[in-house]
């Protein structure tokens, strides 16, 4: 199943269910929010998971791209990345998490064909504030769905204080032959779906108080799912990322990690760009910079690669803006990415420069990374490669 396939039949089987669909809003979340990107489905309904009438109702599904920044070091491995789609659903104090899961389990099995024996689940335990969450233990016992029992991993908040309450999850078997053990302690379970039944609200100090208007929020990654029901064996490898893999290797020689870090961050700076940012200094700005410029720290290692950033094709540039709904001149892109491969390069010529100082030509403490990327804009693993030269 193709992921356009996937989304449509995600948002019909909600709207089926009395779901009205919502567009789903940039990475850029609204005036005034602290954080830099939007990075879950539920972050721009945050007013209305806590109280607000919503003008589409109780029952809501969408489809929402999100950056997560946090997971920067895991990508490249077989389900992280830094722009992704999250499927969601939600119920503004309609129906609870039980009523959630079962429908859940109902599209994964008999919309999506997926075999009822390769799911396992997890559920909150409980702990000394609040106890276990035995109605969705009820639910997946009588489907005959494994379920195990967590505290802190299937317990869910929104920061130190706000909303917060017991999830649970679906996870789908990744490894050959029959599923074994249990998801904490086997990674070839992979999660794809978390159910969030937002119970509580935690204050400054730390207690619980019971919401009055009790939510159930669920996200599904895209990417993610999709790879396992296209049978591959990492995010990299689904339909979304088949471009990438077919034209990539043609400009740079690279390896698998290498492939895929290349593929995501310049996937995801041309979405940033689509979405209306621009390379700084700092803020979202910043991000996107530090991703090119990630990008071209691995391109450089070893022999200088003969050809730029700019000789990207147009065809991964509008395949991405395409996906994403986004509406941009790929010679735009191609032309801001260009200007930004040039400052990184008189950033390399600078570099050198200050490196080949006696104080830098030991080994460096951590004084000196953080001097060398305060004042002379010098991040870490361009430091590192530059050293290596």
């Amino acid at each position: 199943m193709q992921t356009d396939q996937l989304i449509s039949t995600f948002v019909e089987y909600y709207e089926e269910r009395g779901h009205r669909r919502i567009t789903g809003s940039t990475l850029l979340p609204p005036p005034g929010d602290s954080v830099l990107f939007t990075t879950s489905g539920m972050h721009p309904l945050t007013p209305y998971l806590e109280g607000r009438p919503h003008p589409l109702g109780k029952r809501l599904v969408n489809v929402q791209r999100c950056l997560r920044t946090t997971d920067l070091d895991e990508v490249g491995d077989a389900t992280h990345l830094t722009v992704f789609e999250m499927l969601g659903t939600w119920s503004l104090g309609d129906y609870e998490g039980p009523r959630s899961l079962d429908w859940g389990y109902g599209l994964l099995t008999e919309g999506l064909g997926i075999d009822p024996g390769l799911l396992h689940s997890t559920a909150f335990a409980g702990d000394d504030r609040t106890g276990p969450d035995t109605a969705s233990v009820e639910l997946w016992q009588g489907l005959g769905v494994p379920v195990e029992l967590t505290v802190e991993d299937n317990w869910w908040s929104n920061g130190p204080v706000g909303p917060c309450g017991p999830d649970s999850e679906f996870f789908l078997w990744s490894g050959d032959g029959p599923p074994q053990s249990t998801p904490t302690r086997d990674d070839r379970w992979v999660e794809v779906w978390n159910h969030v039944t937002m119970t509580h609200r935690r204050l400054d100090d730390g207690t619980l108080v019971p919401l009055s208007q009790r939510n159930v929020d669920t996200g599904l990654g895209l990417e993610r799912l999709a790879s396992l029901l296209q049978g591959k064996p990492s995010v990299f490898e689904c339909d979304v990322f088949a471009p990438w893999r077919r034209l990539v290797p043609a400009l740079w020689s690279l390896d698998e990690p290498s492939l895929r870090l290349v593929s995501d961050h310049l996937r995801s700076v041309v979405v940033l760009l689509g979405d209306g940012v621009r390379p700084a200094n700092t803020g979202q700005g910043y991000v996107l910079r530090r991703l090119l410029r990630r990008v071209l720290t691995v391109l450089r290692k070893g022999e200088a690669p003969s050809r730029g950033i700019d000789d990207l094709p147009e065809e991964l540039v509008r395949h991405t803006l395409d996906h994403f709904r986004q509406d941009m001149r790929t010679g735009d892109v191609l032309r801001m990415l260009r200007e930004e491969e040039h400052r990184f390069g008189q950033l390399l010529e600078r570099g050198r420069g200050v490196l080949a100082k006696p104080r830098f030509r030991g080994p460096l403490t951590e004084e000196d990374f953080h001097y060398l990327h305060d004042t002379h804009g010098l991040p870490r693993e361009l430091i590192t490669s530059l050293r290596q030269e």
